[in-house]
């Protein structure tokens, strides 16, 4: 009896967290971004990872291509394998052996038979990542980005009669349905345009073919205003930092104040169809950030300038960060509840780059719940989950079969490390190594050492959920500071813990929430509960919370029960193991290698039960 083919397929993203996400028979085998192999923070062109599937398969039966843009699309002569003119990617992934040796029209990559290039569809790839994880088997899709995918705006639409006009995807809203042949619809789509143009609503065909769906499927909405990401990346760069680095707004945001200089970011309903931003304040400058139209806030001129930018220190920083978190929260609020609506479910799922907002996914909490909206919000709602999504499309697409994925985020490569593996590591950075148990580790944050865990595979997204984290003390009153020191981070920066889930309640609020396991909401804490872990809790009295069960992650669960067995708090201080402007630590090299180049001196590693230790004081 001939035993059944297993079906290869891999998704990958091209552009900034730039991966690849391995399927085996619908399952995720692998799935990575660039920059933990290359070392170098939201790194493109995942070269190095497409390398990687070759410890896993060396052959694929389809590939999906996700981006902004097809890869044909500005693929000058550098950009293409040299003599036969492939696309670098394909010309990669045909070399590698992974996808056939074909003739084909090497212009368009869709053309090689095993490859789908989602170059279009960026938000819906966002959307198939987050719809298959959620628990539900209908919902409304909100996918809210700074820029998705570039898409050219049909003729007699837009200015000068539409010719040569591009709308970028700013906010989708589509409708999941995982019976259905065609489980992922467009409801509507909100696209910006750098250019001044008169906004305009028009059917869905002026902006072209949606793969799998009908033309007139859903309405769009055209203007030359700024995305709520937009918005909130005007911000960021106007406190000093990348407009990817936005999470360091949102952590600034409890240190401002409302502020009457600053106006509205937003106008007051100019539009029927859709939040628009406040043009005479932010200016988009499509497809990368935005900025803040400085004339027009009252004394910007006294902010303090620090290598051409404006500091984050200053108070109008500050107030500018609670402008854009509380207002743009608001209008996310508004926008679920008009998914909810438009799609007639009483389930949401958020995606996309301001879904790891967790500020913002805690607030809309109170009304959802008072309205009986049922919410997910994916944790990989950055770039790096189009990989995903490219994968699940393109299985639906060989297969017309739709996955359902856990949520297991563990996804990276797992290494096995002999015990010469562990010794060579520890000689180049004159480490030593001994065995070590639970309780060990337990006695050393007990007395205030940082000890970061390395075990299993790597976690996909921004989070780091213990298998590659920095551990410490949460009671400790000078925690925070002692620790955004060593990490080398700004001084306002909160950090985050991780609570055994049957304690989460009588710890903190979850409005209604029966665990928060990818640490997806700062969420308040119960009454008494701030003074107990002072080094976790935000100047606004709240905690980016991670609820473990033993399930979960065993090793880690296991830890955090000996703390709270020896010390009578459930709770760990929990951060990324990295320092600032850094990526996760992928190997163990690179978790002792950063533990060479700071003042940590302790790295556990519970598979194999040893501690690894730098003499750095």
């Amino acid at each position: 009896m001939n035993e059944q083919k297993d079906t290869w397929i891999l998704g990958l993203t091209r552009g900034h967290n730039a991966g690849v996400c391995l399927l085996k028979n619908g399952k995720i085998v692998f799935c990575t971004e660039e920059e933990r192999y290359t070392r170098k923070k939201y790194d493109g062109a995942p070269y190095r990872s497409i390398i990687e599937v070759l410890k896993y398969t060396d052959k694929l039966d389809a590939v999906g291509f996700a981006h902004t843009q097809p890869a044909r699309v500005g693929s000058g002569e550098d950009s293409r394998t040299e003599f036969t003119g492939e696309n670098v990617y394909a010309g990669l992934l045909r070399k590698l052996g992974l996808i056939e040796n074909t003739t084909y029209d090497v212009d368009i990559a869709d053309e090689h038979p095993q490859i789908t290039d989602y170059g279009m569809e960026h938000h819906k790839l966002h959307a198939f990542t987050a719809f298959s994880k959620s628990d539900f088997d209908e919902a409304a899709i909100l996918i809210v980005d700074g820029a998705g995918s570039f898409l050219p705006i049909k003729d007699g639409i837009g200015p000068n009669g539409g010719k040569n006009t591009i709308g970028w995807e700013v906010e989708t809203i589509f409708k999941g349905n995982k019976e259905a042949k065609n489980p992922i619809i467009t409801k509507f789509k909100c696209l910006g345009s750098r250019d001044p143009i008169i906004s305009s609503t028009f059917e869905s065909e002026a902006t072209g073919f949606m793969r799998r769906e009908g033309l007139n499927d859903h309405k769009a909405y055209l203007n030359d205003h700024a995305g709520t990401v937009k918005i909130y990346e005007a911000v960021t760069e106007f406190c000093g930092w990348q407009a990817i680095e936005a999470g360091k707004t949102m952590g600034l945001s409890p240190y401002g104040k409302p502020n009457d200089k600053i106006d509205p970011l937003y106008m007051d309903k100019q539009s029927k169809y859709w939040p628009t931003s406040n043009r005479n304040i932010v200016v988009p400058n499509y497809p990368n950030g935005a900025f803040i139209n400085q004339n027009l806030i009252k004394d910007y001129a006294d902010v303090n300038v620090a290598e051409g930018k404006y500091h984050y220190d200053h108070q109008l920083a500050k107030d500018l960060a609670y402008a854009v978190q509380t207002e743009t929260q608001e209008q996310m609020l508004e926008m679920i509840i008009k998914a909810s609506e438009m799609c007639d479910s009483k389930n949401v799922v958020i995606s996309g780059g301001y879904g790891l907002n967790c500020v913002a996914n805690y607030f809309y909490l109170d009304k959802l719940n008072e309205l009986g909206i049922k919410l997910y919000v994916e944790p990989i709602s950055n770039d790096a989950g189009t990989a995903i999504g490219a994968a699940l499309f393109a299985h639906l697409e060989h297969t017309e079969k739709f996955i359902d994925l856990d949520k297991n985020i563990y996804l990276g490569q797992t290494y096995n490390y002999t015990t010469d593996d562990m010794d060579k590591v520890c000689n180049l950075y004159e480490a030593k190594i001994k065995d070590a148990s639970k309780e060990d580790i337990v006695k050393l944050i007990k007395d205030r050492n940082i000890v970061t865990i390395f075990q299993g595979g790597c976690e996909n997204g921004p989070r780091a959920l213990g298998n590659r984290s920095i551990l410490y003390d949460p009671t400790d009153p000078n925690g925070k500071d002692h620790v955004n020191k060593i990490k080398k981070r700004e001084y306002f920066r909160p950090f985050a813990g991780t609570i055994l889930k049957e304690h989460v309640h009588e710890w903190f609020d979850l409005k209604g929430m029966e665990d928060t396991p990818h640490m997806m909401y700062a969420v308040n804490c119960q009454p008494g509960i701030e003074d107990k872990i002072p080094s976790i809790i935000h100047v606004d009295g709240t905690c980016r919370i991670q609820t473990v069960t033993e399930e979960e992650n065993a090793n880690y669960y296991n830890l955090i029960k000996e703390w709270y067995k020896q010390t009578d708090c459930p709770i760990i201080f929990n951060t990324s193991f990295n320092l600032g402007g850094e990526p996760l630590v992928e190997t163990l090299d690179d978790a002792v290698r950063t533990l060479a180049n700071s003042d940590i001196e302790y790295l556990y590693l519970p598979e194999y039960g040893k501690l690894i230790k730098v003499d750095n004081k």
